[in-house]
């Protein structure tokens, strides 16, 4: 127990000092897109850090556990949309820059909507903007549960208790810092996830697996990766990767650039960078399940396996690290899901005039309380962290058709009513094969759901586009 209180007392330290030597809280550019400043190396750090974080990293410890290798079919199809993304990035950095975009409902709301139609601007941004805070609220109630399970352990207090005192903390510092105080505490905290993989995991799994010689143990379903079918894993690098041009956390730190050069090279490091990270946090699921005789919950997996490979000095750094991890991916998500919510409800206004600086950064901060209280209430009411993690990451899928035909056209204005049921339809059909998926898992595999979603949503796209170029014809 003292160990593990000088490594919270150390890192708390840390990131009170930098947070209050770097973060300007008045400026609002610098709490939505870090100024659009950030240089190649700690945007680097903070995507990754996003993207193998702690929930991330406990998930797929967890995914590891109860499927083996299907985990590192979603890090392979990520490589591949990092380097869709690489096409794009230059002109996401540009254009948010010249039209003041600050997230991507913000970039389809100026790219579908025109001023003069009010009723389909207000019906967009509404759709845009609740679509993506409900995809993410998932994702941060993932982070709560992951944070919930260290701490359950470490100071052996109730799940509830430990999953409270977690959504506070994160409420907290999202609301002083901004994205600014999140880039700061990602460069950290991926450190300590690099630090942790070479000191405790690797050498971990190669003790436990005998130099993974007993993973050959396991079912072959778990070692192929088709544990929850084949259809799940072809859907991955076909449906799942275009899905990394749609993340409202991507979009930031693309807009947070200093330049469009600077953008696209994040996009291919982070890439390449993110692979053996989901190779190795599977491993560990794995490994717990050759090792521990017992059933477990999945989500419990991470501190059993640190706490079996670590003494209480290291044990103490470790349970810190992977906290600090699930903090960074929980006030990203929180923070995106706020400016969402206060900036990119544009059809709303009341008048044209910009709300004063203040008071938006003001609004924002009062939505991150808010928002972060309610992914608590899931977290504690739906405390399954690979179910979460997996409906938030593929539920994004919806949204690729409209973005990719905004990025590629400039007057898909014309193509507004096209998108709205294109994104309409798409979230439907996924909340319906998800809940099919739940309640008879027998039938269908509610972690493909994102696979009839996608088709739907650029099957309506295409075919309403088609239609309205068909009836331009005959007139």
């Amino acid at each position: 127990m003292f160990w593990l209180i000088f490594w919270i007392v150390l890192y708390l330290f840390v990131i009170i000092y930098f947070t209050l030597k770097h973060v300007k809280v008045s400026d609002v550019e610098g709490y939505l897109v870090n100024n659009r400043k950030t240089r190649t190396l700690p945007l680097v750090f903070t995507t990754l850090a996003t993207f193998v974080g702690g929930g991330t990293s406990i998930g797929l410890m967890a995914m590891g556990y109860e499927s083996g290798f299907a985990g590192v079919g979603i890090g392979v199809a990520y490589v591949i949309g990092f380097f869709i993304l690489s096409r794009f990035a230059g002109k996401i950095n540009t254009t948010g820059a010249l039209k003041s975009i600050y997230s991507l409902p913000g970039f389809l709301n100026k790219s579908y909507t025109i001023e003069q139609d009010v009723a389909h601007k207000r019906v967009f941004s509404s759709v845009v903007s609740g679509v993506n805070i409900f995809i993410f609220f998932f994702l941060l109630a993932a982070q709560f549960v992951g944070m919930a399970s260290l701490l359950k352990f470490s100071f052996d207090i109730g799940f509830q208790s430990a999953a409270i005192i977690s959504c506070l903390i994160v409420i907290f510092y999202t609301a002083f810092a901004g994205l600014s105080g999140v880039i700061i505490t990602d460069t950290i905290q991926f450190i300590v996830i690099v630090l942790m993989i070479v000191l405790i995991f690797i050498p971990g799994i190669f003790i436990d697996t005998e130099g993974l010689q007993r993973l050959t143990g396991l079912p072959d379903k778990m070692l192929f990766g088709t544990y929850y079918g084949i259809l799940f894993l072809i859907g991955l690098p076909l449906f799942l990767a275009p899905s990394v041009m749609v993340r409202m956390d991507i979009w930031q730190r693309m807009l947070a650039a200093r330049d469009a050069k600077t953008a696209r090279k994040v996009s291919i490091i982070s890439g390449l960078g993110m692979l053996p990270f989901y190779i190795i946090f599977p491993l560990v699921g794995m490994t717990i399940r050759l090792v521990v005789a017992d059933d477990i919950l999945p989500r419990d997996v991470a501190y059993l396996f640190l706490a079996r490979h670590s003494n209480a000095f290291i044990l103490g750094f470790a349970v810190v690290g992977l906290l600090s991890a699930l903090m960074s991916s929980g006030d990203s998500f929180l923070n995106l899901i706020s400016i969402s919510a206060i900036k990119d409800f544009v059809g709303w206004k009341k008048s044209k005039q910009e709300i004063s600086k203040s008071l938006l950064q003001r609004n924002i901060r009062i939505a991150s309380i808010l928002f972060g209280l309610i992914a608590l209430f899931m977290a504690l009411v739906f405390p399954k962290i690979v179910d979460l993690m997996v409906v938030g990451l593929a539920t994004i899928v919806i949204f690729v058709p409209v973005t990719f035909l905004a990025l590629l056209r400039n007057d898909v204005h014309k193509y507004k009513t096209a998108a709205l049921w294109s994104i309409i339809t798409g979230f439907i059909v996924n909340l319906f094969f998800f809940t099919c998926g739940v309640l008879a898992p027998d039938q269908f595999e509610p972690k493909s759901s994102f696979i009839p979603a996608f088709m739907v949503s650029l099957l309506v796209l295409v075919g309403m586009i088609m239609f309205k170029k068909k009836r331009a014809t005959i007139s």
